[in-house]
């Protein structure tokens, strides 16, 4: 079983479903990233992390620091969210926006 802490930055964002990257700033200033555990809930999760490939089919780029449901407004990122490319061959993906949209009181359109 995957734990995105113990996930690299670099394929955190998108991993299994439940990973986010997250930043945080050290007592000297400095930025870190860390991969955290999303609170977002999924129905199924399909453990293994996402290839670069799908994360861009979904319009979507591994250096996202944490995920919001304010993509869902844009028409450009749900059209590519919705396409046949990300749709059917990404179902982390789309199973963690759909439940994003439902805990905004919609759906993601098919």
């Amino acid at each position: 079983e995957l734990i995105c802490e113990q996930l690299p930055v670099d394929l955190c964002a998108y991993s299994i479903a439940r990973c986010l990257l997250e930043n945080y700033e050290e007592k000297d200033g400095t930025v870190k990233y860390q991969c955290k555990t999303s609170e977002i809930f999924v129905d199924t999760v399909n453990e293994w992390i996402e290839s670069d490939e799908c994360v861009s089919s979904c319009g979507l780029h591994r250096e996202t620091v944490g995920v919001s449901s304010d993509t869902l407004l844009q028409p450009q990122f749900l059209a590519k969210l919705c396409s046949d490319e990300c749709y059917q061959a990404c179902p982390n993906i789309v199973d963690l926006y759909s439940n994003m949209a439902l805990g905004e009181g919609t759906y993601l359109p098919t």
